[in-house]
């Protein structure tokens, strides 16, 4: 299967062609953030043009922001303003006369994993990015579930403390601290003992996370992507010992497996696992 994966960030749009496991060629260009809806629309067709090829099977595109799936509008993105209630897969059918998907980074990454990641090993999964903000995506009996408006598994807005999950148990937790993540890594890599207690503290806060999940939805396993979970390795003492001592059902925790995603351009590989998701279904359901 060929397919066109893309990627809108907030900075930057990418945009790869993918064939099988192997992509082939990749393009990327800044985001258009503060011109109109149309323009933007325009710079991600003209991305898609940069790599396309006539025998693709379809163009998945992820967002970060919420998607209508019964209308196919994107209902707004994070750093787009001017975004509101725009069609996006109807605007670049008519132009590259091929389905094209769309739903939010995090379902992406999700479903990058379910197909070419370490999620192949498993039929119930969550996808949890930690990098910003804290993002997930639902993967049910290999499949995305997406809920309303590719709502499903904003774990990350879940209230806690004084605040909400996403801002302990992500890079939020030192921004909020006027902290660099980068900077307090490298001193916790030297050994530096207060940086060390942050990322057991974050780590402490992450734990917390995985359990809401584990109680929501008790998968085979939690595989985690993100910047934030490069520093895997320094926070993963803290998010153990919370599981370990404050989650009350323990069977659930022993047979959960905790993964790091290791998927190399993991944001274009997600989107253009759209494709193969909904042609999977199809051929599913017939």
């Amino acid at each position: 299967m060929k397919m066109i994966g893309v990627d809108i960030g907030g900075t930057k749009i990418e945009a790869a062609l993918i064939d099988r496991e192997q992509l082939i060629q990749s393009y990327s260009c800044p985001t258009p953030s503060d011109q109109t809806k149309e323009q933007v629309v325009q710079t991600i067709g003209d991305a898609i043009e940069q790599v396309f090829a006539d025998d693709i099977d379809g163009i998945g595109i992820g967002v970060p922001g919420l998607v209508d799936l019964e209308t196919n509008e994107v209902l707004d993105v994070v750093n787009i303003p001017s975004w509101d209630r725009v069609p996006l897969k109807q605007l670049l059918e008519e132009r590259f006369n091929r389905p094209v998907f769309v739903n939010n980074d995090a379902n992406c990454f999700a479903v990058g994993e379910n197909y070419f990641g370490k999620g192949q090993a498993y039929d119930n999964f969550v996808g949890i990015t930690l990098g910003t903000g804290l993002g997930a995506g639902i993967i049910i009996n290999s499949h995305l579930y997406s809920g309303r408006f590719c709502g499903a598994g904003e774990f990350g807005a879940l209230y806690y403390q004084d605040k909400t999950l996403e801002a302990y148990a992500s890079g939020q937790f030192f921004k909020d601290r006027n902290l660099s993540g980068k900077t307090l890594a490298e001193q916790a890599e030297q050994g530096n003992e207060q940086a060390l207690q942050q990322f057991h503290e974050l780590g402490e806060h992450i734990g917390r996370a995985i359990g809401n999940v584990l109680f929501a939805l008790a998968p085979q396993a939690i595989i985690l992507g993100g910047s934030v979970s490069q520093s895997f390795h320094l926070f993963e003492a803290g998010m153990r010992a919370v599981l370990e001592n404050e989650f009350p059902y323990q069977r659930l925790y022993q047979s959960l497996q905790i993964e790091v995603s290791d998927l190399a351009n993991g944001a274009v590989f997600g989107a253009s696992s759209l494709v193969m998701d909904a042609v999977s279904q199809k051929y599913e359901n017939h």
